[in-house]
């Protein structure tokens, strides 16, 4: 996944599926996970949050003095990727 020029590493698809898994076992009951693209480290990493609004916030990526940018966005139940605007 999201083997592209802007992030040189795939992401491995066992990898994706046990950040859904442990989205769905956390006791705050997340609704979404992020896909953040590390560029310091050149690794993905999970962010999870509750409501779709909270989406602006990583809209306005990269944070981080351009250390970090927003990949993609997944409903954790519906495993369906999230239109970002």
């Amino acid at each position: 996944m999201f083997d592209s020029t802007d992030y040189p590493q795939a992401l491995d698809e066992s990898l994706f599926q046990s950040w859904l898994q442990e989205g769905r076992h956390m006791k705050i009951s997340y609704n979404y996970l992020l896909i953040i693209w590390n560029v310091v480290e050149e690794v993905y990493q999970p962010a999870y949050i509750q409501e779709r609004s909270e989406l602006n916030e990583y809209e306005q990526y990269p944070h981080n003095k351009g250390q970090e940018a927003l990949v993609a966005a997944f409903d954790l139940y519906s495993e369906s990727r999230v239109v970002l605007s």
